[in-house]
C-alpha cells in the first residue's frame, strides 16, 4: 500500500461527520432527525434493515469478508486491525458518554423498532462505527487505482449506519459520530496492518494466516450459539458459517498444495 493513501488531508476527512454531528445535537436537531428518517424507512421491509445492521456486527462482517483469506490476505489482515481498534473505541466511547438511546427518551409508541429495548450507552454508533472501520480499512489499503470502483463500500457503509436508525437503536448524530471514528480506526488499522512481513501474509502455511484460520473457526462457533443483534439474521447467521467453512476447506487444500 501506498503511503499517499494516508496523506495528511485524508486523516481530516472525519472531522466532517463529527461536525454534523455536533450542529445536529447543538441545533437541539436530535429528536426531528431521528422521527424523520426512522418514518421514511419504514416502507422497507424490516429484513433488509436486519441484514445492513449485521453488517456492522464484527462477528458478521469478519464472516463475510473471510473468504479475503485466500483473495485478499492483505486487505483482510487491515480489516482485522481496523476491526479491533474500532471495539476498542467502542467499548471505551460508549461508557465514556454513556447518552441515551431513542428509547430511553422517547415514547415507544412514537417510532419504529426492531429487535430488543436499548436504552444506553447510543454515543457512539458501534455497528456503523465497525461498518465505516472496514471499508476505511479495505479502501485504503488497496492500490489507488482501484480507489474509485470501491467507492461502494462506504455506500454500504452508510446504509449500515441507516439501518441504526432504521432499527431504532441510535440517533443520527450517533450514527454520524460512528462514521467519522470509524474512518479513523479504518485508516490507523491500514497504517498497523504494514508492519507484518508481507511473506507472512501471502502463502497459507505462514502463522499469520492460519492465525485468522483459526478465528473462523472462533466466529463459527459464535455464529451457532449466539443471536447477532436480531433473530431475524439466523439464516444469514449460517450462510456465513457456510462461507467460512468452504474457505476452510480451500484453505487447507492451499496448504497441503504447498506443502507438495
Amino acid at each position: 500500500m501506498s503511503n499517499q493513501n494516508l496523506s495528511p488531508v485524508k486523516w481530516l476527512l472525519p472531522l466532517l461527520p463529527l461536525v454534523l454531528a455536533c450542529i445536529i445535537y447543538f441545533g437541539d436537531l436530535q429528536t426531528s432527525s431521528f422521527l424523520f428518517i426512522n418514518s421514511l424507512t419504514q416502507g422497507v421491509p424490516d429484513i433488509v434493515w436486519a441484514f445492513l445492521t449485521y453488517l456492522g456486527n464484527g462477528w458478521g462482517v469478519f464472516a463475510i469478508a473471510f473468504p479475503l483469506l485466500l483473495l485478499a490476505p492483505r486487505l483482510l489482515t487491515a480489516g482485522i486491525f481496523a476491526g479491533a481498534i474500532s471495539a476498542i473505541a467502542s467499548s471505551v466511547l460508549k461508557p465514556f458518554f454513556d447518552l441515551p438511546r431513542p428509547a430511553g427518551v422517547l415514547p415507544e409508541s412514537s417510532f419504529h423498532r426492531i429487535g430488543e429495548l436499548l436504552l444506553s450507552k447510543a454515543f457512539p454508533s458501534g455497528h456503523t462505527l465497525t461498518a465505516f472501520a472496514i471499508a476505511s480499512a479495505l479502501y485504503f489499503a488497496s492500490a489507488k487505482s482501484k480507489h474509485g470502483s470501491l467507492l461502494w463500500l462506504f455506500i454500504l457503509a452508510s446504509l449500515v449506519g441507516l439501518s441504526r436508525i432504521a432499527v431504532g437503536a441510535h440517533w443520527l448524530t450517533d450514527v454520524l459520530a460512528g462514521a467519522g471514528v470509524g474512518l479513523w480506526c479504518g485508516m490507523i488499522g491500514v497504517a498497523l496492518s504494514q508492519y507484518i512481513h508481507g511473506s507472512q501474509l501471502l502463502l497459507p502455511n505462514k502463522i499469520w494466516p492460519r492465525f485468522i484460520a483459526v478465528g473462523g473457526l472462533v466466529t463459527i462457533y459464535a455464529l451457532l450459539t449466539q443471536t447477532m443483534d436480531l433473530e431475524l439474521n439466523q439464516p444469514l447467521q449460517y450462510a456465513s458459517v457456510a462461507l467460512i467453512a468452504a474457505t476452510l476447506v480451500l484453505f487447507i487444500k492451499a496448504q497441503m498444495t504447498n506443502a507438495s
